[in-house]
């Protein structure tokens, strides 16, 4: 008798506590995400709540999503985002450098990451002040600027914690690299051709990314220029690089072309055969695979380097490779 009285009593409260809780549950789902405030690459403060529809614009963003495990909350990337292969079924949003913002906003985003650099500016101006939050990322080519890179991306995405582990295991491995390419001694000069437009040859200069690949692997832009410019015959005589990069893969590229430039035919790298072709995504992303290419480009420039194999991780292959 006493028991049954004391479980009597106390039923209703806990029946008053069970519906309290269903209610505050059923209040919370009601209620907006809380936000979170980012600082992007632009110094813009970004409210931030909502990631589960995101627009990846710029191939190292792609990678670095991808490599944080969120390629399901990746809705649609841009032209520049060839790598994981998987990437590559995603919608498809135009070049990085040429969006159009109904193209982005059509496919209903609840979040835009765009690499710096991305433009035109009036359609990155319209995407800015749009209802969709978007997030400008870093995009310095430099060892530190990958890992800032992939912070940034992973705290607008919401995973710090991955984000930071990744950035680490990202610089340790760069780290090995130019550890080992510092015991190089006297760097090859080397010249970096982004194309080869009708016998025009398109070449990279200082505060580029190929310039900063160079330095990574131990080599010495022979362009002192900035940006990419075009170059005359008598640059390229007097530039004489020993080692020629450029982009291309499974015989696409312009190494023939550079071969048959009469200017070209005069450097020690046409006369030597040492022009290297190489993935673009893969040697200029500044993403997380970018200690594999360094490392790859460095051994192939200076075999006699003992440079240590680097980790293996989920995000990286061994596809992209130097072709002479």
């Amino acid at each position: 008798m006493i028991t049954q009285t004391l479980f009597r009593a106390v039923t209703p409260a806990r029946r008053t506590l069970s519906c309290a809780v269903i209610l505050a549950a059923a209040l919370a789902a009601c209620l907006p995400a809380a936000a979170d405030t980012i600082v992007d690459a632009e110094g813009r403060r970004v409210e931030v709540t909502d990631r589960s529809r995101i627009v990846s614009i710029g191939g190292a963003v792609t990678e670095i999503l991808f490599a944080l495990g969120l390629a399901d909350q990746v809705i649609a990337v841009d032209t520049t985002s060839t790598y994981p292969a998987a990437a590559q079924a995603k919608p498809d949003v135009g070049y990085m450098r040429a969006l159009s913002s109904e193209g982005v906003l059509s496919l209903g985003p609840s979040l835009i990451l765009a690499v710096k650099g991305s433009g035109p500016k009036d359609v990155v101006d319209v995407l800015a002040t749009a209802s969709v939050p978007m997030v400008m990322i870093p995009d310095e080519p430099t060892a530190a600027g990958v890992g800032a890179k992939i912070r940034a991306v992973a705290a607008a995405a919401g995973v710090p914690e991955k984000g930071e582990e990744l950035a680490k295991a990202v610089e340790a491995d760069l780290k090995t690299v130019t550890d080992a390419v510092g015991k190089a001694g006297a760097q090859h000069s080397a010249a970096f051709v982004l194309s080869m437009a009708n016998g025009a040859p398109l070449l990279a200069g200082d505060h580029t990314s190929a310039a900063g690949m160079f330095a990574l692997a131990g080599l010495r832009n022979a362009f002192a220029f900035d940006g990419f410019k075009p170059a005359s015959p008598e640059a390229i005589v007097e530039a004489a690089p020993a080692i020629i990069v450029t982009m291309g893969r499974g015989g696409h590229d312009a190494t023939d072309a550079i071969r048959q430039n009469p200017a070209f035919a005069t450097t020690p790298a046409v006369k030597d055969g040492r022009i290297l072709a190489f993935d673009g995504a893969y040697l200029l992303n500044f993403g997380p695979r970018t200690a594999e290419a360094a490392r790859e480009l460095a051994m192939t420039v200076y075999p006699e380097l003992a440079i240590p194999p680097l980790a293996r991780h989920p995000w990286t292959e061994t596809a992209a490779a130097a072709k002479p």
